[in-house]
């Protein structure tokens, strides 16, 4: 819904504050980041935001990210608030995301990060993702690092 928007921004800024990643060419300094309601409108994307006590507190996606192989999407702003860390909000959004991935008919995840985000690396990796040496597609987000793939 569009009201979410300004709340999950917001949590995507502060998440990376949290962690000293507010870097040029993240989701940080996207301007999507504050319209993710209108971006998600796009075939075979789609966002989940997850609530505690009606409050939006974390979210994640999946895109169709321009230049990946059209059996690859990426997961995307998948973030959680300071205040919701730690209750598994984190991996029921990856797996709702690896679910959908599935049901659009996506063979492949990818997801771009950075070497600060080292919780979310770590469940990347207990799930099943693997590091590979470059970037794939064309997201825009230059500031991103690392970058890690796994079939669905």
């Amino acid at each position: 819904m569009a009201g979410d928007n300004p709340k999950i921004a917001a949590i995507i800024r502060s998440s990376l504050e949290d962690f000293n990643a507010v870097k040029q060419g993240t989701v940080y300094f996207d301007e999507t980041t504050d319209h993710l309601c209108e971006l998600f409108k796009k075939e075979r994307s789609c966002y989940f935001i997850a609530t505690l006590n009606n409050e939006v507190v974390a979210g994640a996606g999946i895109f169709p990210t321009e230049g990946l192989p059209p059996t690859t999407c990426e997961l995307v702003k998948m973030y959680v608030s300071s205040a919701a860390r730690g209750k598994g909000l984190g991996k029921t959004l990856l797996l709702q995301c690896l679910h959908e991935a599935k049901n659009q008919g996506f063979k492949k995840m990818y997801i771009e990060t950075m070497p600060e985000l080292t919780n979310a690396i770590e469940m990347y990796k207990k799930y099943g993702f693997t590091f590979i040496p470059s970037s794939l597609g064309n997201s825009g987000h230059s500031g991103c690092d690392l970058f890690m793939i796994r079939d669905i």
